[in-house]
């Protein structure tokens, strides 16, 4: 597992509202059985999101935002079903998870 990987929710209870998660944790904690995830759901109004804590990103061309603010963790056999990855996006995340947890 590499950080910044998108793998898609397979909980059929919740997938509807976060239909994938982005592993933000760093690959040097890989002997843990939980990963540091951030739900990502899909973003049918961007303006509705604020834009420094829940950064909109595109999947498959859909818009979806962030939600950096749900951040939780899960257990390592969650993660089941890779979808790619969004290291493409690693300043939004960590802009996003710099304002969350600082302000700045």
């Amino acid at each position: 597992m590499k950080q910044y990987d998108l793998y898609a929710n397979t909980d059929p209870a919740s997938r509807n509202t976060y239909p994938y998660f982005v592993d933000v944790q760093t690959g040097l904690l890989e002997e843990l059985n939980s990963r540091v995830v951030i739900p990502i759901s899909p973003a049918l109004d961007a303006n509705s999101f604020p834009k420094n804590l829940c950064p909109i990103i595109e999947i498959n061309n859909q818009p979806f935002a962030l939600l950096t603010h749900q951040i939780t963790t899960v257990s390592l056999s969650f993660l089941k079903s890779k979808e790619g990855s969004l290291l493409l996006n690693r300043d939004d995340i960590i802009s996003a998870l710099d304002f969350l947890f600082t302000g700045i």
